[in-house]
This record gives C-alpha cells, sequence and structure tokens, in this order.
C-alpha cells in the first residue's frame, strides 16, 4: 500500500512541475505534449487547427506517459495512464478548460479559445492506471521521424573563410 501512495505521489509531483509530456498511444511513436494537471490527471487538449495532435489517444485506450525533469531533462518517471475524452460542455470539461486556458501560450484567439476548443478540437484526461515503470538501463532514444523540412545540404565552400575572417583594427 505504501508503494502504491509513493508511486501516486511521485507521478502527480513529476507531472505537474514538468512542462511537457511524452505520450505514447498505441502504436504511435512518443509524442511532446503540453499539458495541465488538473484533478489527478494530466489533461491535455488538441487535434484542432492550431492545437498539438493526439495521435492514437482514443476515449478508453491506454497510453504510455514519460514525465521529464523541467531542469535536467532527464526522464523522472513512466506510468501507464487510461485516455477519457471529456463531452463538450460539461461541468469536468468546462473545469479543466479553464485550467488548460490559463497555461496555453500564444493562442491566436484569445478569449474565444474555449468556444474554439469546443468546436474543433479534443480534451483528454490521461488518468494513472497502475504501478510505474522501471527506469531503463540504456537510453531509448529514436531516430528522428522523416519529414520533408530536413534542409541537410552541404555547407558553401566560402563558409569558413567568412567564419574565420578577423575583424581589422583601425
Amino acid at each position: 500500500m505504501t508503494s502504491e501512495l509513493l508511486d501516486q505521489a511521485l507521478v502527480e509531483e513529476a507531472t505537474k512541475k514538468s512542462g511537457l509530456i511524452w505520450v505514447k498511444g498505441p502504436g504511435q511513436p512518443a509524442r511532446a505534449l503540453w499539458h495541465v494537471w488538473h484533478e489527478g490527471a494530466a489533461c491535455v487538449v488538441g487535434d484542432g487547427p492550431g492545437e498539438q495532435p493526439l495521435p492514437g489517444l482514443v476515449d478508453g485506450a491506454g497510453a504510455e506517459v514519460t514525465v521529464r525533469s523541467k531542469d535536467k531533462g532527464g526522464r523522472l518517471v513512466s506510468w501507464p495512464a487510461k485516455v477519457v475524452e471529456l463531452a463538450s460542455g460539461s461541468e469536468q470539461w468546462d473545469a479543466t478548460v479553464a485550467e488548460l486556458k490559463g497555461k496555453r501560450l500564444n493562442a491566436p484567439d484569445g478569449e474565444a479559445m474555449p468556444q474554439r476548443w469546443a468546436r474543433d478540437c479534443r480534451v483528454l484526461r490521461l488518468e494513472p492506471a497502475g504501478t510505474t515503470a522501471p527506469l531503463p538501463d540504456g537510453s531509448l532514444a529514436e531516430p528522428p521521424l522523416p519529414t520533408p523540412a530536413t534542409t541537410r545540404q552541404p555547407i558553401p565552400a566560402g563558409l569558413p573563410r567568412l567564419l574565420m575572417k578577423r575583424r581589422k583594427r583601425k
């Protein structure tokens, strides 16, 4: 019983203090999501225009949440989660959206954000479901996902001379 309470406290404190969580849905790679800890769960909003994508996260499914340290960036804890989609306009949805709204940075629509979220987005609760996973022994680094934004090209021939050129003093 004590171990379960310690796990629960670790999950809550680490998730509250972290700016991002890494969430891995079934059959999907882990994705960094901004969140708010509210009433015992990590709450996220997404899948709408201008919001973060939430692939593989469906109501009733499971997910794996990894929390990193805010200052060092290292893994603190990984925990299984149950995904619960909140119904737009419900009392729980309103309370969660009020918390999310306060943490949303650079919103294009300001005060109209909750209406846009109700119309176009999904609000999910990631509720802890089980014990924390043990920390891995090795690195779990994965190669970046393929993207058309890659611009890897040889450097121009004159660039080293420009970078190494010393300023002339008068």
